[in-house]
C-alpha cells in the first residue's frame, strides 16, 4: 500500500453510512448508528433513496400519481433531513444528509464508495418478499465491501 492510499476499517469507523426510510428498523438504525459515532467520535452520512416512479409515465393518470409519490418522497426527504439535524445538535455528532433517487443498493453502494464510509448500518426490511428474493441488507453483505450492521 503507497503512502495516502485509503484503507477501509483501521482504526475503527471514522465515518459510518446509515440507510434510513420511514421505517421503525430505519429509526433504530440510526439511532443505533448515531451512538456508534458518538463513542468512536465518527461521523454519519445518513441516507435516504426514495424510489424512482414504476407507473408508466405515458398516460396522464400516470404522470399524476407518479408527481405525487415523487413529492411524497420529497416530504420523507424534508423529515429526514430535519431528523440528521436534531440528531447531530444533540448527541454533539457530525451528520450528513444525502438524498438519493433510484436503486437502493447501487446508490448506498455508490454513496459509500464516494464518502469513504467505513461502515454500512440498515434496518432489517419488514417485507415478505425480502425472505425470498433478498433484501437491501443482505445484498451489501454479500458484496463483501464494508461490515455491514442490520439492525431489526
Amino acid at each position: 500500500m503507497e503512502q495516502g492510499d485509503f484503507e477501509l476499517g483501521t482504526d475503527g469507523p471514522s465515518a459510518i453510512l446509515v440507510g434510513v426510510d420511514e421505517s421503525v428498523t430505519a429509526s433504530r438504525a440510526l439511532a443505533y448508528a448515531a451512538g456508534l459515532a458518538r463513542r468512536q467520535r465518527a461521523r454519519v452520512i445518513m441516507v435516504y433513496v426514495s424510489p424512482v416512479a414504476s407507473l408508466a409515465l405515458a398516460s396522464p393518470t400516470g404522470a399524476s400519481v407518479a408527481a405525487a409519490q415523487n413529492e411524497a418522497h420529497d416530504e420523507i426527504a424534508r423529515e429526514l433531513s430535519e431528523r440528521a439535524d436534531a440528531a447531530a445538535r444533540e448527541l454533539g455528532i457530525s451528520v450528513t444528509f444525502i438524498g438519493a433517487h433510484g436503486d437502493p443498493y447501487y446508490e448506498i453502494t455508490r454513496i459509500a464508495k464516494e464518502t469513504r464510509a467505513d461502515a454500512i448500518v440498515v434496518g432489517a426490511s419488514l417485507k415478505a418478499g425480502h425472505r425470498l428474493m433478498g433484501s437491501l441488507a443482505v445484498r451489501l453483505v454479500r458484496a463483501g465491501k464494508w461490515p455491514v450492521t442490520v439492525v431489526p
